[in-house]
């Protein structure tokens, strides 16, 4: 009587442990058919950005000060010189506005020239990484 009222007892327990023992997790097998020409342009994008080195340039400062100024003097440049990058840069607290992207520092001073008359200001940064 003992080993029936301990089978009653604990049955679900006792049957789901059966079942799981046939049971098993997922085995799924994934393969993924990858066109040859994308490891092609990945090598050539690496080759790209081996070639790019960021601290290399020089860029001219036209402005500093706080968001909304900031983003101003952005809007005005931009209409202004529309062949000339620019970006507003922020380093805890104040916003700066970035202007061109010179590989040399002659050619840097001489867009900065032509900048001194809007934006007496102005001077030329090697930003950091």
């Amino acid at each position: 009587m003992r080993i029936l009222d301990f089978f009653k007892k604990y049955q679900p327990a006792l049957l789901t442990l059966l079942i799981s023992g046939f049971c098993y997790a997922q085995e799924g097998k994934t393969t993924i058919k990858q066109d040859p020409r994308f490891e092609q342009l990945l090598a050539e994008k690496r080759k790209v950005n081996s070639s790019l080195n960021v601290s290399d340039r020089f860029k001219i400062q036209i402005f500093t000060g706080e968001n909304e100024p900031a983003k101003k003097t952005l809007t005005e440049f931009r209409k202004a010189f529309k062949n000339t990058d620019a970006t507003i840069v922020f380093n805890t607290p104040i916003y700066k506005v970035w202007v061109g992207n010179f590989k040399t520092r002659i050619e840097a001073e001489k867009k900065l020239s032509e900048l001194k008359k809007k934006y007496p200001n102005a001077f030329i940064v090697k930003p950091n990484k």
